[in-house]
């Protein structure tokens, strides 16, 4: 087990730092990244990277921080890159976050003091009873915390810094890659894996103490837009056909007991409206579609556009586009090529005193995207729970685990290494 210990303090000031910092992205922008205050996070980033002596730590202008830890081992050790995202979710707040260190937690509910009705039940959050005697962290109750993913941030930044302070410790040449704009889909787009130069990577963006991930859902998007018929609402009988009520019909046709997120679990996939808008002329919805298989994607587009046929029957003025998107694919197909990735991640979390969670993500990372790049790349712990919500929550020993994984995996590739 590598000796990183006793470092709660420093790594719970830079959490509460990080924090602090709205780095809320925003789907509706187009630039990138998709919110300048991202910007602010990547400066003290940057900043903190060259005072653990990381020399060439720089952020570009599109918000990407780079980094490397320079390699001491003189075998030829494969470049790894740790990567983690700076932006959180546009679904709750993120401005004026006020962390809480609730010390010495004993299984209490925990109640947030700006909104007593935010209250973290130990039976609705399973993970709580392995944290006795932990110092768990949460937000106020009127913002999200912002564990995800600044968890992953400190983490790696605390592992750059046990690195530089202990060069005994050998490794090769590592990469530090912080992303924009990865809840809104666009972590990678505009990553520079020329100039990152790694052969594999690691995103620390997942859940539960002690998991790597190495399979994500396969994402598509459909925008569908509805082209009605608009009339004055005092001479409209047998003109109107209402573009908005086409949309609002479609969407109450569709599964609520299938297909849907509140009814799925494990390895089902779903259809999900996220959002829509309109009037009687022209309405229009997103949907994002999930499925770990490929083809059963595929399938739920072809379900979702035969409801819509069939409602629109029922405007027999009216039409409709129906446009669907890639987002991503399940990482797994790349990562099994490459089997010494996880099994190194299972090592590492092994030597950090863990027993290692093997799991599917019913989501999406930064790593989806990278390993249909050219840079396989699964997902290990961050400790973040209850993400995108006022109940989001992290733990101080939890992180202090995820540092002594990313030293180990680091380690592990040098062993292994010619």
């Amino acid at each position: 087990m590598i000796p990183y210990s006793n470092k709660a303090q420093k790594l719970q000031e830079r959490f509460v730092k990080y924090v602090k910092i709205d780095t809320q992205s925003d789907a509706e922008s187009s630039s990138c990244p998709s919110t300048l205050k991202q910007k602010d996070l990547g400066r003290v980033l940057v900043e903190e990277l060259l005072e653990i002596g990381l020399t060439d730590a720089h952020m570009d202008d599109n918000g990407y921080v780079y980094a490397a830890i320079p390699a001491n081992s003189e075998k030829k050790v494969p470049i790894i890159c740790f990567c983690s995202h700076m932006d959180t979710s546009p679904d709750c707040s993120g401005k004026d976050v006020k962390p809480i260190i609730h010390k010495n937690y004993q299984g209490e509910d925990l109640v947030l003091p700006d909104d007593n009705s935010i209250i973290l039940k130990l039976n609705e959050h399973k993970d709580l009873k392995n944290q006795i005697g932990n110092d768990i962290i949460t937000a106020s109750g009127t913002t999200l915390l912002g564990a995800d993913n600044k968890a992953g941030l400190v983490e790696i930044m605390e592992a750059a810094a046990f690195l530089m302070q202990n060069p005994d410790i050998k490794h090769g040449e590592i990469k530090i890659l912080f992303t924009p704009d990865e809840e809104i889909g666009r972590g990678v787009d505009k990553a520079d894996l020329k100039k990152l130069a790694a052969d594999f990577a690691y995103t620390v963006d997942g859940e539960t103490l002690g998991s790597i991930e190495d399979e994500t859902f396969s994402a598509d998007a459909v925008k569908l837009i509805i082209n009605g018929v608009s009339a004055h609402p005092g001479f409209a009988k047998g003109k109107m056909e209402s573009a908005i009520k086409a949309l609002a019909d479609i969407l109450s046709a569709l599964p609520k007991d299938k297909l849907t997120p509140e009814a799925t679990n494990g390895k089902e996939g779903f259809i999900h409206p996220v959002n829509f808008h309109g009037n009687a002329e022209q309405a229009e919805a997103d949907f994002i579609i999930r499925d770990f298989d490929d083809d059963l994607l595929k399938a739920h587009e072809d379900y979702l556009e035969n409801v819509v046929m069939d409602v629109m029957k029922n405007y027999p003025n009216a039409t409709y586009t129906f446009k669907v998107s890639e987002q991503y694919r399940n990482m797994k197909k790349v990562l099994d090529q490459y089997p010494q990735i996880i099994a190194y991640g299972i090592k590492a979390i092994e030597r950090a005193g863990l027993t290692p969670i093997k799991r599917s993500i019913r989501g999406g990372t930064d790593g989806s995207r990278l390993s249909f790049m050219g840079l396989p790349c699964p997902n290990i712990f961050a400790g973040e729970h209850a993400f995108h919500g006022k109940q989001e929550w992290v733990s101080v020993q939890d992180m202090e685990k995820a540092v002594q994984t990313i030293v180990n995996i680091a380690c592990i590739w040098e062993e292994e290494a010619n």
